[in-house]
């Protein structure tokens, strides 16, 4: 599932390319997760102002209204100004004079909803109870320890909810944890304020570099240009069961938490 570096990846790879583009022609193909809710011929004659994110959705700021994108599951997206002709798994297309941008969802999950603004009802809905964002400037301290207080769960799985910190996926959040040194198990309320602050800087830093070297490709995901990630072939522990810890040389351990499989290193992240 792309999680939040995919999704930078993919508003980095043509965020420039079509802000001032007028839209001219829309098609839509077999329904995606929710409808469009606007005829698709009303988004004709309007102007692309620029693309934001928040958590996993992309934001397509328009002269009037925005639409939201979600990738779901093992959507990804393409901008060109040829594309080939759509195939059985294109369910979108945003043709506009600066090119075409296509979303491409095998399995459905993935969505594209025009709103007034972010005002609305259903923006509200989509985005209304998101965490704070890791990469920014909001992303404080003081808010993020607190938010681990008040939760007794595993803080693995509160990584995951995306209500305290927003976008740190399965891949992240075991690399996160690695680093900072904390076992995946550990309630999230008892951790230390000098801790949470290990992995505060942690969670950026993976993120971060996730996004520099393109996000992670497991199954489907790929950049706007077809290009695969590869953060996943420098994990330290995900993915790596068995295998010797980069650090100790114990084997890396696997569980599951929440129907989700955690990797960690026992030695490294003793509690």
């Amino acid at each position: 599932m792309p999680e939040l570096p995919e999704v930078e990846v993919t508003r980095r790879g043509f965020a420039d390319r079509i802000a001032g583009a007028r839209i001219e022609a829309v098609r839509v193909g077999k329904p995606l997760r929710w409808a469009l809710s606007i005829d698709p011929g009303m988004l004709v004659g309007r102007t692309v102002r620029g693309v934001r994110r928040r958590g996993k959705y992309l934001l397509v700021d328009l002269d009037a209204g925005l639409l939201l994108l979600h990738l779901g599951m093992s959507g990804s997206l393409r901008f060109d100004a040829s594309l080939p002709l759509a195939g059985v798994h294109d369910h979108f297309d945003l043709v506009t004079s600066h090119g075409t941008l296509r979303l491409n969802d095998p399995r459905r999950f993935g969505a594209v909803v025009y709103v007034e603004d972010e005002a609305s009802p259903l923006a509200g809905k989509l985005l209304g109870g998101l965490g704070m964002e890791p990469l920014g400037d909001s992303f404080d301290f003081d808010a993020f320890h607190a938010g681990l207080r008040r939760r007794r769960a595993p803080v693995k799985q509160v990584l995951l909810a995306g209500d305290v910190v927003v976008g740190v996926g399965n891949i992240y959040a075991s690399e996160a944890l690695f680093l900072a040194g904390i076992r995946p198990t550990l309630a999230a309320s008892r951790i230390s304020r000098p801790r949470a602050l290990r992995l505060h800087a942690a969670i950026r830093e993976i993120l971060a570099r996730a996004v520099d070297r393109g996000g992670s490709t497991l199954r489907d995901f790929s950049n706007v240009d077809g290009q695969s990630g590869y953060f996943q072939l420098e994990a330290t522990v995900y993915g790596r069961a068995g295998q010797p810890c980069r650090v100790c040389a114990t084997p890396i351990r696997l569980l599951r938490q929440g129907q989700r499989s955690t990797f960690f290193c026992p030695s490294c992240q003793k509690s």
